[in-house]
């Protein structure tokens, strides 16, 4: 895709980082120095990598565009458990009333777009180049099967956003995304959603082939056990059940869960024991306005979180049992446990003035310092494999039992109270997907959860408080949308501007 605005547009941009307080951070993006010099030798070709995986959290051109954390809280956004209780600040709230992705021309439509084929440009510069670099195997087989994965990570992310739902048994021939693999720069036509899987699943078979021997032990890096909780989720998302059990199974081998205690005071840290990949944002990587934790944290005193805490369905809440760990996670609104939640100010450690306090409101995304918006981010923990598992168990039709002892592991852990399910069928679907609605609550994956089971969203019958005192909110807040199969609204559009300087791409070319 020949000079790519979304591409390449703000290469300019990216500083070489200089300073940082751990090793691995030293990074620079592929796309800002010349080739020759990133890939002289392996010690570069590393530094690609590591500039790679930060354009994960870099922010592009605004607050709201601040990496993948962004679209997090995105795809969340545009479903119904991740709650906004005001209306003073705009950001994110256009994932939130459903209208800015069906507009070619907004930054809604444009962001993940340029975001995705940022990330996947570095990685096809390392995986053209790697290869012809002097160096042991195992470091250029680790830094290929890194950037393989990363490559299919994105185009799954793309495909999800901009192409219609992907159906076990048909042919899907629908118009997917440009498959985009080489460094060439040529223009590259939409493909079907089909074929944009069968290059996800080739570019994760072989970087799982590459880093079953890598010794990758950071985990802001991809390893085989992410490689292959990548690949669960792509095989859940194409109903490949066997699959997706297969893989879940095996990235999470040996990965522990955290305790109770650990999820309500530890959560955030990218040492966490559960956490199999994720972001590190350091202080001084920060921008400045704007990052991840300044949307959501539950303690850090930014404009956003004083006054416009995020809070999770009440349904959702309500349905959880008093015994149940991640009930803490949410203020229930009582005065006793009033303490434990709401913004700090950096200075004092006491709320400022103008704090909001607001029923279902969360503590589940605390920065470690009040003084600092920066944070570990986690991008794929051991709940979310297990979760995989027991749903693609209880699809996969006669597993029911199976499921429900893999559901177990989690539940149990969660909730000292739980005992083994005994539901079968849509019953149990249900349990398990309500488990997943609550564990992944925030990390980004409802809007794609809906997708891909083709699910009506429904935001009605809420009784969270200031929802329905805004009318802004009222809007939002009482909308429901039909399922995927049935309506167009699913997919993003084509950013105006990839369809006017793609000479692969006619305007015909648009989602309808």
């Amino acid at each position: 895709m020949k000079n790519k605005i979304y591409i390449f547009m703000l290469a300019g941009s990216l500083m070489a980082s200089v300073g940082c307080k751990k090793e691995f951070l030293n990074t620079f993006p592929t796309d800002q120095v010349a080739q020759t010099t990133v890939f002289e030798n392996i010690t570069n070709a590393k530094l690609a990598v590591n500039g790679m995986y930060r354009l994960l959290y870099l922010q592009i051109s605004n607050q709201s565009q601040d990496g993948h954390a962004a679209m997090m809280i995105n795809m969340d956004a545009m479903g119904e458990d991740l709650v906004w209780s005001g209306n003073t600040y705009t950001y994110h709230k256009p994932a939130l009333r459903w209208e800015d992705h069906r507009n070619a021309a907004s930054a809604l439509a444009k962001y993940p777009y340029m975001l995705y084929y940022r990330i996947n440009s570095n990685a096809n510069m390392i995986i053209d180049n790697i290869d012809g670099i002097e160096g042991a195997e195992t470091d250029k087989n680790t830094i290929k099967g890194e950037a393989l994965a990363m490559r299919a990570w994105c185009h799954f992310n793309l495909v999800q956003l901009y192409g219609k739902r992907y159906e076990a048994g048909k042919q899907n021939t629908q118009p997917g995304i440009p498959i985009v693999i080489s460094s060439d720069g040529v223009d590259q036509p939409r493909s079907s959603v089909e074929a944009v899987y069968t290059q996800i699943n080739k570019d994760l078979d072989l970087a799982i082939s590459l880093l079953g021997h890598a010794n990758t032990t950071i985990n802001t890096h991809i390893n085989v056990n992410v490689a292959k909780g990548i690949k669960a989720r792509v095989a859940l998302t194409m109903q490949d059940w066997p699959n997706a059990v297969k893989y879940a199974s095996e990235a999470r081998a040996g990965k522990a869960l955290m305790t109770g205690t650990e999820y309500v005071d530890k959560f955030t840290t990218m040492d966490n024991k559960e956490w199999l990949w994720s972001i590190n944002q350091l202080g001084d990587q920060l921008p400045n306005y704007g990052a991840f934790y300044s949307y959501i944290a539950g303690n850090y005193a930014s404009s956003f979180s004083r006054v416009e805490p995020k809070m999770i369905n009440s349904i959702l809440f309500n349905r959880l049992t008093s015994t149940d760990i991640r009930k803490k996670l949410w203020w229930d609104g009582s005065a006793g446990d009033k303490q434990y939640f709401g913004v700090r100010d950096g200075n004092t450690g006491n709320p400022p003035s103008g704090t909001a306090y607001v029923k279902y409101m969360n503590r589940k995304f605390m920065v470690p310092d009040i003084k600092s918006r920066a944070g570990d981010i986690p991008l794929m923990r051991t709940a979310e494999l297990i979760l995989i598992e027991a749903e693609a168990l209880a699809r996969m039709g006669g597993r029911d039992a199976d499921a429900a002892q893999v559901l177990y592991i989690l539940a149990k852990n969660r909730d000292a109270n739980y005992t083994l399910s005994t539901k079968t069928g849509a019953a149990l679907i249900d349990e398990i997907m309500f488990q997943r609605r609550v564990e992944l609550w925030g990390e980004g994956f409802r809007f794609y959860d809906l997708k891909r089971t083709d699910s009506d969203m429904d935001r009605n019958g809420m009784d969270n408080p200031r929802v329905s005192s805004v009318s802004y909110l009222t809007i939002a807040f009482t909308l429901f949308k039909e399922k995927a199969s049935k309506n167009d609204l699913w997919e993003y559009k084509i950013p105006q501007d990839e369809l006017n300087t793609n000479k692969a791409m006619k305007p015909t070319d648009q989602n309808p």
